[in-house]
């Protein structure tokens, strides 16, 4: 099966290749991770490898970016300070030398995701678990639930409306209360130009213009270097 050029969340390969081979050796780390990617190549692009066209990103040290947006809560403030598994390092400066994969410049590896899909006309394959690249109109697989699916640009669109609503506990981006997305369904029903969202969103916050964009911009993937997110009638 070919979807065009694969886009890989490297973070979340790096991670799972670190957790896996925690009690392992750097060599184990360096076959699980060439395991994981392989396998995830192999599922969306066919084969051989050397005809496979993909990119892996991975996220920069010293991102601030949405921290500095970030207000209301403090942006990834639920996830409690701990160590790192023990290859992480290791793993990503491997991932770097032998896959090529590239470090982010102030900003995430999702906006460089989302930019390079936008580059392609979204004739790719965006390769991750993070439910919020599902606003990025192109294929996407994740590999965890062995899951692909196709996401057009109007479902992308009203998905990243629907966060806004919802908002998003993995970043500690808190939505409206006691919204979730099958009430955000019914507030965005019937909606289907992005002006119109955007009107049915900041009806649901009261008129909380200032909320909803700090939202938005939270969540708001990159679709081309230094973008800063804007509400439609601005």
């Amino acid at each position: 099966m070919i979807y065009g050029k694969a886009l890989v969340d490297g973070d979340v390969f790096a991670y799972r290749a670190a957790f896996s081979s925690e009690d392992g050796t750097e060599a184990d780390a360096r076959v699980k991770i060439d395991e994981l990617l392989n396998l995830s190549l192999e599922k969306t692009c066919g084969w051989p490898f050397d005809m496979v066209d993909y990119s892996i990103y991975l996220t920069c040290s010293g991102y601030q970016l949405r921290h500095d947006i970030a207000k209301t809560h403090i942006y990834k403030g639920n996830r409690k300070a701990k160590e790192k598994p023990k290859h992480l390092s290791f793993i990503r400066e491997y991932m770097m030398d032998h896959w090529g994969a590239i470090l982010s410049v102030e900003q995430e590896a999702d906006d460089c995701l989302a930019i390079e899909a936008t580059q392609l006309d979204h004739d790719c394959v965006i390769i991750s678990v993070d439910k919020d690249m599902l606003q990025v109109p192109c294929h996407h697989y994740n590999p965890v639930k062995d899951k692909l699916v196709k996401v057009t640009p109007a479902e992308g669109i009203k998905f990243f409306y629907t966060q806004i609503l919802t908002g998003d506990t993995a970043d500690k981006i808190i939505g409206l209360h006691n919204v979730g997305p099958t009430k955000a369904t019914k507030i965005l029903d019937g909606k289907e130009t992005e002006e119109e969202l955007w009107n049915a969103v900041l009806k649901s916050y009261s008129g909380d213009k200032d909320r909803v964009i700090e939202n938005a911009r939270l969540l708001w993937l990159r679709r081309k270097e230094g973008e800063l997110w804007q509400p439609p009638t601005e």
